[in-house]
């Protein structure tokens, strides 16, 4: 693959790989299926050892290319994230196949009975960056929910990825499914992008970007194909006026400083001016005490002089650092407001006792997950129970939120007759 010739048809033949078995995976039976995952996850854990040494050299190298921590930490793997991932697999192949499900049933006046059931979509294209478990959990859910899937993971740790990948591929062989269900692009050529994005003639029924706000943009932009996907996490905790103040301390803590680097920390803090004064030095006492940089609005320096003044683009800014933006706002209304001018779409959740309040909250925040009393960091496939997703869609059709097996499948119509004729 060292010209466009042979890239292309390189790209070429993996997407007629994938057709092929999508065709085949669609009535590929449950027990196939899961068993394909749970050999998987028996894989991982075999060859650990293998798998994390070669993460370390890749960390290694990141580092001395000067990689910011939170890409790094996105990268890095350890025994305990190495058994998540083993431990997905196997919580994909507990949940109900949804193919051939049925969602709803109906009869018309003319005999003919109507139903909807659940489909597999067909060939999924993942792009994703930095994080090589993506490799899995992409690969699981597809699969599971009867698609062949097209893996493109990020040069940073593409040879990580390549070894997650071949436990999964060497798993579906074993199981009797089809090993081109899922294929992964061993080339970092860039041109490899462009291809997938082109939608292959028609052969990728959906694109899925899994990164940052540059990936995500360009497959917006150029993709000829469906797009399931979202942009930055700018999540929010406010603190009402009727929040029980430990549980905002820590929830607020919990939400920033748990991981800075997933889509689901909390970036902006929200507190009620009716409590501000009184809700704000333990607030930010157990902030500063985890490390973390506070930059507030002017209506916070007046109560703490020693924040950093926030400047108007911090509040749209997914930091993904132990950085917090922070503002006052009036009430349940005036955070409403915030989050609908600042806010991403992803994740928001209010703290409060006040039940009508938290109602408003919920019912008005537009976002694709919003919670009440609870961390922004439960905005995760495996704490939904999804056991595993493909990303965190923002975006109004299809899918909100965590996006897991069902989220990869369509539905089609089937018509029972006794022989009706249109008049």
């Amino acid at each position: 693959m060292t010209d466009a010739g042979s890239l292309d048809d390189y790209m070429e033949g993996l997407a007629a790989k994938a057709r092929a078995a999508a065709r085949l995976m669609a009535s590929a039976p449950t027990e196939r299926k899961n068993a394909a995952l749970t050999k998987a996850a028996e894989l991982v854990r075999e060859r650990a050892g293998e798998i994390l040494e070669i993460n370390a050299a890749e960390i290694s190298a990141a580092k001395a290319r000067g990689t910011e921590e939170a890409f790094l930490d996105r990268m890095t793997l350890n025994p305990e994230r190495i058994e998540s991932i083993a431990k997905a697999l196997e919580d994909i192949a507990a949940l109900d196949d949804p193919v051939g499900k049925s969602i709803s049933k109906w009869p018309r006046p003319n005999g003919l009975e109507i139903e909807r059931v659940r489909t597999p979509i067909g060939v999924i294209a993942m792009i994703y960056e930095s994080r090589p478990n993506v490799t899995v959990d992409a690969a699981a859910i597809a699969v599971k929910a009867g698609n062949a899937v097209i893996l493109r993971g990020g040069s940073e740790c593409i040879k990580t990825s390549k070894a997650l990948y071949d436990c999964f591929h060497d798993a579906l062989g074993v199981a009797g499914l089809p090993e081109d269900a899922a294929l992964f692009i061993e080339t970092t050529d860039r041109a490899a992008v462009g291809a997938l994005l082109s939608g292959m003639g028609g052969r990728i029924d959906l694109l899925i970007p899994r990164g940052g706000k540059s990936l995500v943009a360009r497959v917006q932009k150029e993709a000829r194909a469906p797009v399931l996907s979202h942009l930055d996490g700018v999540c929010h905790v406010y603190v009402d006026r009727d929040a029980d103040l430990e549980k905002a301390v820590e929830i607020a803590v919990n939400s920033k400083m748990r991981r800075t680097g997933v889509c689901g920390a909390m970036e902006t803090l929200l507190i009620d001016e009716a409590v501000a004064k009184k809700a704000w030095p333990p607030i930010v006492d157990a902030l500063r005490k985890k490390g973390c940089e506070i930059r507030g609005d002017n209506a916070l320096r007046k109560i703490d002089p020693t924040v950093v003044p926030a400047a108007e683009e911090d509040f749209y800014t997914e930091y993904l650092a132990p950085v917090l933006s922070v503002a006052v706002v009036d009430g349940v209304a005036g955070a409403i407001d915030h989050i609908a001018k600042y806010g991403s779409g992803h994740t928001d959740s209010i703290v409060t006792e006040n039940e009508e309040t938290a109602r408003r909250f919920l019912t008005e925040v537009d976002s694709a997950i919003v919670m009440h009393n609870a961390s922004t960091q439960f905005a995760d496939g495996g704490e939904f129970g999804l056991g595993a997703e493909i990303g965190i869609a923002t975006g109004r059709l299809h899918a909100r939120g965590p996006a897991g097996v069902e989220e990869l499948t369509t539905y089609k119509n089937l018509v029972r007759g006794t022989g009706q004729t249109r008049p």
